[in-house]
């Protein structure tokens, strides 16, 4: 099926969907015409590029007195948080994993793996963890030596405080790391009005490049500090942030291609008006398509307080007519393609508000919903009363 341009952003080519998912997401023309060129990654043409890319970053930090550096870090963002945590984290360092859903939880995973010393606090998929509570925990274990949080934990589409959660980290002479993979670019994380020792995100989310490399951005001392820590040669930061610092090159070869898509998208991202007009754009995207699906009586799990401009989970209807794996179906022959859910307690469906779209693709993702919610003769989008009951339970 072939989208037409809606509203002055331009539609996928090739008459491929929307990609209503938290990234890999829809890109523009630009940011995939960027990548028919071929690069070479020793010439100085790329370094220049490399170069530019760690700048414009940085940027968006707002680190007025230089206490920070960027590190991009090829591989997925999973390869970032891995790379994060064994870095800066020392070998006989403690972390306190802050999780409410997959991703928290595959943290603690990265940290089995390393064979580090971490604990675990899992609110499941319904609250954020809270300033107190972190405080509490920092208090009863003075072994723990950083707290990793995760900005916006797109399995539930939960927002997390991390400003709170990092006031109460550092008034314990503790230190805070942030997977912001899927909020970067679009929630503000300023080191000025929240502070953190390093945080991690990829190319392809909320900056709207495409997959193929994550970023570090972390301060410059604790960069130095690194040194020695990482379990591995390829996932080494300080390593990485040497060589580049030395000769402006990758260690290893590098996503060249990814690399002139990104810096395409860096550039839109700052002719749209930076992080604040994005998150704008994203936010106005949910509120339209959250306020077209309560209308055709899809539920929300998570309430507005905690709701993401990201992504949004919705409970599965109750109606027997409803099968999930036909209304994706249906909504991919409408042009657009939704996210399952990754929820252990209800059966659920997301539906990502980032990437080339606007108000006016997310009101006819609503119509889609609509149509293909009667092809299936679903008489009501209202979710099981057991799975409110275990909201309302879990979040009590």
């Amino acid at each position: 099926m072939r989208v037409s341009p809606v509203e002055g952003f331009d539609p996928p080519a090739l008459g491929e969907p929307y990609l209503l998912t938290p990234g890999p997401l829809t890109t523009s023309y630009a940011v995939k015409q960027a990548m028919l060129r071929d690069w070479g990654s020793w010439d100085g043409d790329f370094r220049a590029m490399t170069a530019e890319l760690r700048r414009r970053l940085l940027a968006l930090i707002g680190d007025t007195k230089s206490e920070y550096d960027c590190v991009p870090i090829q591989g997925s963002g999973s390869f970032c948080v891995e790379a994060m945590l064994g870095s800066f984290v020392p070998k006989d360092g403690k972390v306190l994993v802050l999780a409410n859903g997959a991703y928290g939880l595959r943290a603690a995973q990265t940290m089995q793996y390393l064979g580090r010393a971490f604990t675990l606090i899992d609110k499941g998929d319904y609250l954020p963890p809270r300033g107190d509570e972190v405080g509490a925990a920092l208090d009863a274990d003075p072994a723990i030596t950083h707290v990793l949080a995760i900005h916006c934990e797109t399995s539930s589409g939960i927002l997390n405080p991390v400003a709170e959660i990092s006031e109460a980290t550092y008034a314990r002479g503790r230190k805070l790391l942030v997977d912001s993979m899927s909020a970067f670019g679009a929630i503000p994380l300023e080191v000025g009005r929240i502070r953190y020792e390093a945080m991690v995100s990829s190319a392809n989310k909320c900056i709207e490049g495409v997959p193929g490399f994550g970023f570090v951005i972390a301060r410059k001392s604790e960069l130095e500090k690194a040194k020695g820590n990482s379990h591995s040669l390829s996932l080494d930061i300080h390593a990485q942030w040497a060589a580049m610092e030395k000769t402006g090159q990758w260690r290893f070869t590098p996503p060249t291609h990814v690399v002139a898509a990104f810096l395409e998208a860096l550039r839109m991202h700052e002719a749209e008006g930076g992080v604040a007009a994005r998150g704008a754009r994203y936010m106005q995207n949910r509120n339209v398509m959250v306020e077209g699906m309560r209308n055709l009586g899809f539920e929300t799990l998570l309430s507005d307080r905690w709701l993401s401009p990201i992504i949004v989970t919705f409970f599965c209807p109750a109606d027997g007519n409803f099968v999930f794996e036909r209304f994706y179906e249906l909504m991919k022959d409408k042009g657009f393609i939704i996210y399952p859910g990754k929820l252990t307690v209800v059966d659920s469906f997301r539906v990502g508000c980032i990437g080339r779209m606007d108000e006016h693709v997310m009101r006819r993702v609503v119509e889609a919903a609509r149509q293909s919610l009667a092809e299936m003769g679903v008489a009501s989008a209202a979710p099981p009363q057991a799975a409110l009951a275990e909201r309302a339970k879990l979040a009590a």
